[in-house]
């Protein structure tokens, strides 16, 4: 391969540059990011970040002496892709012929319909989102987060933390009742209500009041709870319609095989955009979580430089975690399809607990907060077992 082409400049994106070059790719690579920035860490945006603890310096993820003698061209997008080139047009009407192409491209946030134009209502996924936002957060200011996903929670752990009066509105009956089950969804969001944040349930967002700035979060029950500030955290969508009509297979992301080939041969995909298929399961998987866009960048890379002659193995369980009221909470593995959750260290009702997930016996996922060393114990018997 005379190019790669890397379409997305963020973890994903860098973590197969590192990949190509730590693996003897000695050709051209061209790195390709919609976002005007370098490379940076995305989870202290919520955290760190918003609360003022960390400054933009902290979230770079290249080090002071790396030197990947790529082409960067940051601040434009990628718009299409020539299925029989494999040629990348970009929205400044230059292009790059490529040899093999890694798609990265990541996830945008999601919106709430009616927000445009809307002073005061914001979404946090980039470094640009987590500026405009934490200029706003004061202590006094009302906030409402919408959606108590692990990026809301953050957020309003962070504004609690800031001296903001803060509410939380989910509209699923118990929050992180998808990504960790109900009963142990319960027990992460009742963080919210033992720091005295307020915390609706049940219930949906019919509108947001205001004419320049929004002034409240109008509920689906009637009820209008008061806002200086709206923070939409209801999930992102994966970044791919500029692959329409190139011939990839698209899906929720990019429809991958289990080592990141994409139907387009010479072309693999990783990180949030990508659709991976997971052999465990026997279905296809998107993940959002830091490590497996770091891991299957790797992996991805591997098939594309061995042009899919590699066998590829399992993934690892997937691995994320979330700093919320100062506790650290960890999770690996799947919660679908567990039929059993038992508490085998500490206790639900102090926070301080190790859950292990079952399916028919044997354990297929594992739940810490503020149990690090045992929750990595755990992790380990996950991994091995995959």
């Amino acid at each position: 391969m005379r190019t790669v082409a890397v379409v997305g400049a963020s973890l994903a994106g860098l973590s197969a540059a590192r990949s190509l070059r730590r693996r003897g790719y000695d050709g051209r690579l061209v790195l390709v990011g919609d976002e005007p920035h370098r490379p940076y860490d995305r989870p202290p945006l919520s955290k760190e970040f918003l609360a003022g603890t960390v400054g933009e310096t902290d979230l770079a993820l290249e080090t002071d002496d790396e030197d990947l003698d790529a082409v960067w061209l940051l601040g434009t997008r990628a718009v299409a892709l020539d299925p029989t080139t494999r040629a990348v047009r970009l929205a400044d009407g230059r292009e790059i012929r490529a040899d093999g192409v890694v798609v990265a491209t990541g996830a945008a946030a999601r919106t709430l319909p009616g927000s445009e134009g809307l002073a005061g209502v914001h979404t946090l996924r980039t470094l640009d989102d987590a500026r405009a936002l934490r200029a706003e957060l004061a202590p006094g200011v009302r906030l409402v987060v919408i959606g108590a996903g692990f990026v809301g929670a953050e957020v309003a752990s962070t504004a609690h933390g800031l001296g903001l009066g803060v509410t939380v509105v989910e509209a699923a009956p118990t929050p992180l009742a998808g990504p960790l089950g109900a009963a142990m969804g319960a027990v992460v969001s009742g963080l919210h209500t033992d720091h005295g944040v307020r915390l609706l349930c049940g219930v949906g967002v019919k509108g947001l009041s205001g004419e320049r700035r929004v002034t409240a979060v109008l509920l689906e029950d009637g009820r209008t709870v008061p806002a200086d500030v709206v923070v939409a955290g209801v999930g992102a969508r994966p970044c791919v319609s500029w692959l329409t009509g190139s011939g990839i297979a698209l899906g929720d992301g990019v429809i991958c095989s289990a080592d990141g080939r994409t139907s387009l041969p010479g072309v693999v995909a990783a990180g949030d955009c990508a659709d991976w298929y997971d052999p465990r399961a026997g279905r296809h998987r998107r993940v959002e979580h830091w490590t497996s866009a770091r891991e299957r960048a790797d992996t991805a890379v591997a098939a594309l430089l061995a042009g899919g002659a590699a066998q590829p193995g399992a993934p690892r369980p997937p691995y994320f975690w979330s700093d919320q009221y100062g506790v650290r909470i960890q999770f690996a593995g799947h919660a679908a399809g567990a039929d059993s959750v038992t508490v085998e260290e500490g206790g639900a009702e102090s926070r301080d607990v190790l859950a292990v997930y079952r399916r028919a016996g044997h354990p297929v996922a594992v739940l810490g907060m503020n149990r690090a060393r045992l929750f990595t114990r755990w992790r380990r018997q996950l991994a091995a077992a995959s």
